[in-house]
């Protein structure tokens, strides 16, 4: 894939982060000051479809994202090029995308 488009991949993975980031720390503020516990959090979120999606969109949008800001700054800091940086980006992407996708299953599952 060309720069242009993991520019403009990066940009609109972006967009979607930063409502799902901004919604994400105001849950946070909420259960600590509300003085949830975990066990509580699970019970609320066991079963739902809303926060499957929610938190399913969220880890879409940084395996997207993260990946191509480390393989940029992996180009400007070492002189690593060519397919196997991006071969290990992709690899990078994968291994956030499962982790991620275990971790809401986990949580809503």
């Amino acid at each position: 894939m060309n720069d242009a488009r993991l520019y403009l991949l990066q940009r609109l993975s972006a967009m979607v982060l930063a409502p799902l980031v901004l919604a994400h720390l105001a849950l946070i503020v909420y259960a600590v000051r509300d003085g949830l516990s975990a066990a509580e959090i699970l019970s609320r979120t066991q079963g739902s479809l809303f926060w499957a999606l929610f938190y399913g969109l969220f880890v879409v949008a940084v395996a997207v994202h993260a990946p191509i800001g480390l393989r940029t700054i992996l180009r400007e800091w070492t002189p690593w090029r060519g397919r196997s940086l991006d071969g290990a980006v992709a690899a990078f992407a994968a291994l956030l995308f499962v982790l991620g996708l275990r971790a809401v299953a986990a949580v809503v599952l």
